[in-house]
């Protein structure tokens, strides 16, 4: 089983976290997005969106999150051949897919600094038409990613794109706050996949630097979120990245990456 993904891939984190809790091998494969590893020739034509995560076994390829997750589920069933082991209740799929229903893309990138932001985007609309020229039979799919490109940063202007994005993540936050007055994890006694799907999510706000904001004013999630960061699984898939220094240590060699092939002009 092969795994592409990248530790700043919100995505990629939920699918790791699963497969670490489930005990299953595989093989992993960075693909950093920052970086443009993701818009490679060899990448697009398994996944011609060139979006994170991709998980293959054998023959078989899948690409939105919940699938993944799901398949993991039935691979540990299936290895573990205990009557112990099942699947996702209706309540944890429920949670699931109303934590994947928020994109993360526009509220993240509205907390990056401005310069910054603007000058990885210039990067990587470059690195797309260079691997363009390379593969002209993906122009196609190259075009539609460089539009894509485009249209984020159009739509990073307009207030009322940020404001939904606000919106729709503080009442899914309010709603795991209620959730947790009542119960320890998201849903009921146990940890789920539903609490896989939400540890990226506050781990995300944490690297903005938006704690205070958003988690530290709900006391059942600050207190969630010390606690489930004591699983073995967040500190492989998370805490090794971004816990303390570490986080600056991470974004540090990408974003000199970036500048050495901007300033090299090499895409």
């Amino acid at each position: 089983m092969q795994l592409y993904h990248h530790p700043f891939d919100l995505d990629s984190q939920k699918v790791r976290l699963a497969l670490e809790e489930k005990g299953i091998d595989y093989t992993s494969h960075h693909a950093n997005p920052i970086t443009g590893k993701n818009l490679d020739s060899s990448f697009f034509n398994m996944n011609p969106g060139g979006r994170l995560p991709v998980f293959q076994n054998g023959s078989h390829i899948l690409y939105k999150t919940i699938d993944i997750i799901q398949y993991i589920e039935r691979i540990a069933v299936f290895s573990s051949g205990s009557e112990n082991i099942s699947s996702s209740s209706r309540e944890v799929i429920e949670w699931m897919q109303k934590i994947q229903e928020w994109d993360p893309k526009y509220f993240s990138l509205s907390h990056i600094p401005e310069k910054y932001r603007i000058y990885v985007s210039k990067f990587l609309r470059r690195v797309v038409i260079a691997r363009m020229s390379e593969s002209p039979e993906l122009a196609g799919a190259y075009h539609k990613k460089l539009k894509e490109a485009y249209q984020t940063e159009e739509k990073l202007k307009e207030a009322a794109v940020l404001r939904r994005s606000k919106e729709h993540l503080i009442r899914l936050l309010d709603e795991a706050e209620r959730q947790l007055s009542e119960t320890p994890y998201l849903a009921g006694e146990e940890f789920t996949m539903a609490d896989v799907m939400l540890i990226p999510v506050l781990a995300r706000l944490v690297l903005l630097d938006l704690e205070n904001e958003y988690i530290t004013g709900r006391p059942n999630i600050a207190e969630y979120w010390v606690f489930v960061q004591q699983r073995p699984s967040y500190r492989k898939v998370i805490g090794r990245y971004f816990d303390g220094w570490k986080k600056h240590k991470t974004l540090l060699k990408t974003w000199c990456f970036v500048r050495i092939r901007s300033l090299l002009k090499r895409y």
